[in-house]
């Protein structure tokens, strides 16, 4: 039986550690060729090597801030050049800051639309070409349960309006991509615990319990929990799904 992903070529951003780092394991697991991007290089050198490791093949790209357009161009250019194209595009890449109302600074909330918004439209826009002329694709953008409903643990603001965005950004990408073969899906996980939100939180039970109160599983997902859903969503399997959003929250948007 093949592989999910045999012979695609993906590009996943933020692949320097979290979700990043194991959707980057995962794809090339699944038989895809891997463009890793992160701003981070030595992590990002690390996640090639644990690919390269368990016998996937991943080409890294770092340092990029995604913040930058010219960047992003530079990048997707690169990942056309590292394979010979592109058939899947996987946003993971954020970043962001909370705050409550009306402690959330305008340079907060820039800062969080950009890492959050921009980055994913960003990167789209200067692969979709790429998409097109290889006659189709698949565009998967991260976004969050905080897209679809609010969250009082921390106060997020800024969070939830980028992502409500990158839902939408979705939906019309899908509806523009249809004719040239291109699917666009959003996944929108609840709280995921990556390494490094394990070590913020400690042996902080409070702060645990605050954040996973909302999930009906009461827990934190894995990132292999929401990042299995993409490697299907981006496989030929997942072929006449576009266009919608995947909440992956353990029932928090369920109440």
């Amino acid at each position: 039986m093949t592989s999910l992903l045999d012979g695609k070529i993906v590009l996943i951003t933020g692949t320097g550690a979290g979700m990043g780092r194991v959707a980057a394991q995962v794809f090339a697991r699944e038989g895809a060729k891997v463009v890793g991007a992160d701003i981070h290089p030595d992590a990002n050198e690390e996640t090639a090597e644990l690919v390269r490791q368990a016998g996937g093949e991943m080409t890294g790209i770092a340092p990029v801030d995604l913040t930058d357009p010219e960047q992003a161009r530079r990048l997707v250019d690169g990942a056309v050049a590292a394979y010979g194209g592109l058939d899947v595009i996987y946003n993971n890449a954020a970043s962001l800051r909370f705050g409550p109302m009306p402690d959330f600074s305008v340079e907060d909330w820039h800062a969080t639309i950009t890492g959050e918004l921009d980055i994913p439209f960003f990167v789209s826009e200067f692969a979709w070409p790429h998409l097109v002329r290889r006659g189709g694709g698949v565009i998967i953008n991260i976004a969050s349960m905080a897209g679809m409903i609010a969250g009082q643990n921390p106060p997020m603001v800024g969070h939830t309006a980028a992502n409500a965005g990158v839902i939408g950004m979705t939906r019309q990408m899908a509806l523009e991509g249809a004719p040239h073969g291109i699917r666009a899906v959003a996944i929108s996980p609840g709280p995921v615990l990556t390494p490094a939100s394990d070590r913020d939180l400690g042996d902080d039970q409070a702060a645990r319990e605050a954040i996973t109160g909302k999930t009906l599983l009461r827990r934190f997902a894995r990132p292999e929990e929401i990042v299995e859903l993409g490697a299907f969503l981006a496989s030929d399997r997942a072929s006449y799904i576009t266009g919608v959003n995947y909440a992956v929250d353990g029932g928090a948007s369920a109440w």
